[in-house]
């Protein structure tokens, strides 16, 4: 079983640890030891099935998913879009191209471009000039109705006004500011008597103690667990090799003997007293038929060459043409005879 290997051996404890120190850990480490091993053993085999799920089931079954998502998404729609909306989009740009931008470009060029010069001609040549001059009326008008009464003002009114506004203000702000730092002087001193001293006393005395001991205690819970968790890492490697072998003497190894010793041995039986007799024999039959086949084909053609020649003779032979003669006759040019022989 492919069980992870746990780390070393933990390290050793430092020296010079209290008796309270000593009394926390050795339940905590037996605690947790007690809780993690289970987890640990059950950890280690989800793995081991996940990783035979995962090469055997998902990988297999992700892969013709993927296939599939493929075949049924990608291609159509790289096919649509390479064989409909691309042509469709071109179509579309070309025909609205020649629908609005060339008479868009066309009704700038010849009806709004004069119009727009004319327009500049008239604002630069009649309106600039006539604004111009309503523009400096405007101006002198609003400097003697407005600018020099409100300078006046704002010099002999408000600012007089504002310098005695000013010193009293700083004068409550400065009666304000006093009664504000006596009152928070005497909260100051009330809160620090009333609550801050015995917040101090409070976890200095307290708090400090008790967090000291929760910090052992953590500590030591986490060094247990990580005591623990290695010592489940080898019990869980040693139970996973014992059921490996287990397994091993149990099925591999008989059937590897089945398979070595009696069906190896069965099987060459078996192939050299029938399976090659036998097929030496259906050779044997299949050559055989072969014969008689082409045997009784030759028969029925020499059967019928004979018939032809008894019914309608021997065919006249044509001027300048060798005569046929059967394959299976020698022809009389090349026989050999006791008066001649051929070269």
């Amino acid at each position: 079983m492919d069980i992870e290997k746990p780390a070393g051996p933990p390290a050793a404890a430092p020296a010079g640890e209290g008796c309270l120190v000593v009394a926390i850990r050795v339940p905590v480490r037996i605690v947790a030891l007690v809780l993690v091993v289970p987890v640990r053993m059950a950890w280690d085999a989800l793995v081991v099935v996940g990783r035979f799920l995962n090469g055997t089931l998902l990988r297999p079954l992700g892969r013709a998913l993927l296939w599939v998502g493929r075949a049924v998404f990608v291609w159509p729609s790289v096919g649509l879009w390479r064989y409909v909306l691309v042509p469709s989009g071109k179509g579309l740009a070309w025909l609205g191209k020649v629908l609005l931008v060339l008479p868009a470009i066309a009704f700038y060029r010849h009806v709004l471009t004069p119009l727009g010069h004319g327009a500049a001609w008239l604002y630069a040549r009649v309106l600039t000039p006539i604004g111009t001059g309503a523009w400096a009326a405007v101006v002198w008008l609003g400097r003697c109705l407005v600018v020099v009464p409100a300078l006046w003002s704002y010099r002999w009114v408000l600012a007089p006004v504002g310098r005695v506004v000013a010193w009293c203000g700083k004068g409550l702000v400065r009666l304000v500011a006093t009664a504000v730092t006596g009152i928070g002087t005497g909260l100051y001193w009330i809160a620090r008597i009333l609550l801050v001293l015995p917040a101090l006393a409070v976890w200095r005395w307290v708090l400090v103690p008790v967090g000291r001991v929760l910090a052992v205690v953590a500590r030591e819970a986490g060094d247990a667990l990580g005591h623990a968790w290695r010592i489940a890492g080898y019990v869980s490697l040693a139970v996973g090799r014992f059921l490996g072998r287990l397994f091993r003497w149990v099925f591999v190894e008989p059937v590897r003997w089945v398979y070595w010793s009696v069906l190896t041995p069965v099987g060459h039986v078996v192939r050299d007293a029938v399976l090659r007799p036998v097929g030496n024999a259906a050779r044997a039959v299949g050559r055989a038929g072969r014969q008689a086949l082409a045997a009784a084909r030759a028969s029925v053609r020499q059967a019928r060459a004979d018939l032809r020649r008894a019914l309608f003779g021997e065919p006249a032979a044509e001027p300048g043409k060798p005569q046929l003669t059967h394959r299976r006759e020698p022809v009389a040019a090349v026989t050999r005879t006791l008066e001649k022989k051929t070269g």
